[in-house]
């Protein structure tokens, strides 16, 4: 007990996870592949700030080499009740042959990503990539910068271990159900994404409050 505090403090130990998802939404990045076909990849890794998207996608997917040759892309932020549907894509790769480190980990490849997991394709209004029906809000953007760790440049077949795409988002789309009528805003209290914390499929929790910053 700490003799400055009227609560007890908790007791902290060191620890090493293997992975730092802590907690982040979960995506499906559709891309275009080389002959014009739709590919989707999830994602554990995107965050935003103000208009640019910024995503993490592993070395060896195609979904990383799509998104950086093409310059565009769909970000479909899906919801919680899709998650067995994107556990569908999880072992699933457009990359053929199967790189040799993903096919020891049991990825299959997999080329109608659409219909092995139950998707619709909706057509976009800027970029040429899909969007996905199903996720409630979709981004259409387009490819700011590829960095690779520590800043350099980002290129196809890197040694980096995963590539950091910057995005900037030219239209959102969203469900006419997680809109607060009459407004651009997002119903927090209709809308409740999926994340992965830690390599679990988790429901976003209840509306607690909201920032001084929050218009609505």
């Amino acid at each position: 007990m700490n003799a400055h505090s009227p609560n007890p403090v908790p007791v902290h130990r060191t620890i090493r996870p293997s992975v730092l998802y802590f907690g982040t939404p979960v995506v499906l990045l559709t891309t275009l592949n080389p002959d014009g076909t739709p590919n989707i990849s999830p994602l554990s890794s995107a965050w935003a700030l103000g208009d640019r998207v910024v995503l993490g996608l592993s070395n060896g997917g195609q979904g990383g080499e799509n998104v950086v040759r093409e310059g565009e892309c769909v970000i479909n932020v899906a919801p919680a009740d899709l998650w067995e549907r994107v556990e569908r894509l999880a072992r699933t790769t457009g990359r053929s042959p199967v790189p040799a480190d993903k096919a020891a980990a049991g990825y299959v490849h997999e080329p109608r990503k659409f219909e092995a997991a139950g998707l619709t394709p909706l057509a976009s209004d800027l970029v040429r990539p899909p969007r996905i029906a199903e996720c409630p809000l979709q981004l259409e953007a387009r490819v700011v910068a590829a960095h690779a760790p520590g800043g350099g440049p980002w290129a196809a077949g890197s040694r980096s271990g995963f590539a950091i795409v910057e995005t900037r988002v030219e239209r959102v789309h969203a469900h006419e159900a997680i809109v607060v009528p009459g407004t651009n805003h997002v119903d927090v209290s209709r809308w409740q994404p999926l994340l992965y914390v830690f390599r679990h499929y988790v429901a976003a929790g209840e509306d607690l409050g909201r920032t001084f910053k929050a218009e609505a």
